[in-house]
């Protein structure tokens, strides 16, 4: 039963990941222009692949915040109608921050990568 509820988080986590990848993707491509004036203003690739990466953990963290009061919700939820005593894991909660920011890294890094390596040139020419 672990093995399955492993895979199925697993699972979970890489569809959210591409998620999280194609949004990214999508924002790299509407905001084209201004990436190619940040970078015509000086901005080197690296804040720009900063800049980008920094949206992709904030847009996990969020979406890991909102899951750790879900499921603390339906915690509390459960526990006053059911009487079933539940306690938050502070560990737990720990560890889905720093899944969610790992998440953020591994499927932001392609997007941001993408955006600092656009020509300032093309981008500014981007319509």
């Amino acid at each position: 039963m672990t093995n399955l509820l492993l895979a199925v988080a697993l699972i979970s986590l890489v569809v959210g990941g591409v998620g999280i990848m194609n949004i990214m993707l999508v924002s790299v491509t509407e905001r084209t222009r201004e990436i190619g004036i940040r970078m015509a203003m000086g901005a080197r690739a690296r804040d720009v692949l900063r800049q980008f990466l920094v949206e992709a953990i904030a847009l996990c963290i969020a979406g890991g915040a909102v899951g750790i009061l879900l499921g603390r919700g339906v915690s509390v939820a459960i526990s006053a109608l059911l009487n079933w005593p539940t306690l938050p894991s502070i560990p737990a909660i720990i560890a889905s921050v720093a899944v969610a920011v790992t998440v953020g890294v591994i499927f932001g890094y392609y997007p941001a990568w993408k955006a600092s390596r656009l020509d300032p040139i093309e981008a500014l020419r981007y319509e």
